[in-house]
């Protein structure tokens, strides 16, 4: 369980499908540049691409204790590779009283997240690798506060001038 809690978090940290997570490799990590590189084959886009590692995801990494020793990054307590995270999940989600919560609902709130605290749609498509903008605008109403906080900054420039005119 431990393990799968590490999965969600890194999930909740990055904004990756779980595939990707449970197909990445250490090889694929650059701490220096704080990016995972995801290979085309991994990648629902079947293109590279590469997913910044904030300070959550790198922490998840460095608790994991499979760097070093085990090609992938998320295995098992026997060391070998999750292939599948949904028994565990389901198990997990039901101890944690969230039985409703899917890991593909984790994406969706990193995704919330970054909109919420004023990051562009297009940042958004491009860390969550949509290749078709028209995906990441479900998140456009989540963008309100956001957008009023920008239209708010006009109103202290006409503030400003008409206080300075004054």
């Amino acid at each position: 369980a431990r393990n799968a809690c590490g999965v969600a978090l890194f999930l909740l940290s990055t904004g990756a499908r779980v595939s990707e997570a449970l197909n990445a490799k250490w090889e694929n990590i650059d701490r220096e540049r704080r990016l995972w590189r995801i290979p085309a084959a991994d990648a629902k886009s079947k293109k590279v691409r590469a997913v910044p590692l904030n300070d959550s995801a790198l922490e998840v990494l460095d608790q994991l204790g499979s760097e070093g020793k085990h090609e992938f990054l998320f295995v098992k307590e026997d060391g070998e590779r999750f292939r599948s995270m949904y028994p565990t999940w389901y198990r997990v989600r039901k101890k944690a009283g969230l039985p409703w919560l899917r890991l593909h609902d984790l994406r969706h709130q990193y995704a919330s997240m970054l909109v919420n605290s004023g990051r562009t749609l297009y940042e958004v498509q491009l860390i969550l690798g949509h290749s078709n903008p028209l995906v990441t605008t479900r998140y456009a109403h989540l963008s309100t506060a956001a957008l009023q906080d920008a239209a708010s900054q006009a109103s202290k420039v006409i503030s400003g001038a008409r206080d300075r005119a004054a």
